[in-house]
């Protein structure tokens, strides 16, 4: 009988070791080792299929598994480890029976791909009316009780951005009021998960990192030095208040913010980010943010490989590329100029050259990428035979390649 006993137990403690039941879990607060905020890697989710305005809201909505599970296998790709995601008030009043496994599903998914989730939640009708405050309270419950106990559920964000706009200074500090009011009330009904605020600048992130766990800030400055000078306001405040910080949104392009420049900083500085955003969503902020297209291609290769951590050079010593070393550059351009000149001329030879010197260009970096020149070779080969749109292609090809002809 002792022995039946004796195997029993070496059966049940790995079951129960696995599911989490045996002994203590490492604490949410412990911000050491691999929990340390500084080494965050992560993003910012809306599937590319996203509709603004409703972008943060509709996905949820017609929640679909299939894309979640591909978009955080390409996050997996990048070694990304933490995900900060929008959950607004209104699914609760649009989607609240569905709303719990969607979350669930969410959770559990990066968790199964050691991805950390932080929802960012915090608006309703009782930001602009303190009487309705039982309605976030029971928000706030809702959200504890879906997922409040998942293992990948690793912060909440109380709020986005309570500091934008910085005007009115009246709705700022009515949104501050807001941002007060949830963190205090995730603190009361999950003390187990650390709180934090999206805050747009430092002044907002010190004036309300007595209410917050984790410092947070988003930064979208332009040059270097305003990027530094931000990390290094933040990390002395962090220092002074033995707070952990993180950064919770960089990378604009249309802000003169560059993911690689941005990412090369936060990352000299040992912070931990959050990029904006990881998916292409061509219908909400696509235009100027973004790492994947919805197929898993890219836009830029050097955002993805700064995320790696792999930089552009620029220092003195840099070695410019010299494309025409073996005369490819020199015999592509004398054959686009055959090509041009012979009356018995062929599409397919022509849109050989034309792939030819696009390939040149794009891998010496000799033309712009907003539009790549393969793209338009093969919108060509893709099309019905149009010579004269080929030789116009050509002649423009050979006039971008030849500066680079060697004497």
């Amino acid at each position: 009988m002792k022995t039946s006993i004796l195997h029993l137990l070496c059966f049940c403690l790995p079951i129960l070791t696995a599911s989490g039941y045996a002994g203590t879990s490492p604490s949410k607060f412990d911000f050491t080792g691999p929990r340390d905020p500084s080494l965050i890697r992560g993003f910012n989710y809306t599937p590319a299929n996203g509709v603004a305005p409703r972008h943060h809201i509709g996905w949820w909505v017609h929640y679909d598994s299939a894309t979640i599970v591909f978009d955080l296998n390409l996050a997996k790709r990048l070694n990304l480890n933490q995900v900060r995601v929008f959950v607004p008030y209104a699914l609760y009043t649009e989607d609240k029976d569905n709303l719990p496994t969607q979350l669930r599903h969410f959770v559990r998914e990066c968790f199964k791909r050691d991805i950390g989730v932080m929802p960012v939640v915090g608006s309703g009708p009782w930001v602009m009316d303190t009487t309705k405050r039982a309605l976030g309270r029971e928000w706030v419950r809702f959200l504890v009780n879906a997922i409040g106990n998942e293992p990948g559920l690793k912060m909440w964000d109380a709020m986005n951005e309570p500091d934008w706009p910085p005007t009115p200074e009246e709705m700022v500090r009515t949104k501050f009021a807001n941002a007060r009011f949830m963190a205090k009330t995730f603190h009361e009904l999950d003390p187990n998960t650390p709180v934090t605020i999206g805050m747009a600048f430092v002044d907002g992130m010190i004036e309300l990192g007595g209410d917050v766990d984790v410092l947070q800030f988003h930064d979208y400055m332009q040059t270097r030095e305003e990027i530094r000078g931000n990390i290094m306001r933040a990390k002395e405040f962090a220092a002074k208040v033995k707070k952990p910080l993180i950064n919770g949104e960089i990378g604009c392009i249309g802000r003169a913010n560059p993911y690689d420049i941005t990412l090369q900083e936060h990352m000299n500085a040992n912070v931990g980010w959050y990029v904006w955003e990881l998916m292409i969503v061509r219908q909400g902020w696509g235009r100027i943010h973004g790492v994947f297209y919805e197929d898993g291609t890219v836009r830029d290769p050097s955002i993805a490989a700064a995320i790696m951590g792999f930089f552009r050079k620029r220092a003195p010593d840099i070695l410019p590329a010299v494309p025409d070393s073996e005369g490819w550059v020199s015999r592509i351009i004398d054959s686009s100029h055959t090509w041009l000149n012979n009356p018995n001329r062929t599409w397919k030879d022509g849109l050989d050259i034309a792939e030819t010197s696009a390939n040149l260009l794009e891998s010496a970096e000799l033309a712009p990428m907003r539009i790549p020149p393969t793209w338009r070779v093969e919108q060509l080969r893709r099309g019905e035979v149009n010579l004269q749109a080929l030789k116009e292609l050509i002649l423009t090809f050979a006039g971008q390649l030849d500066p680079y002809r060697k004497p």
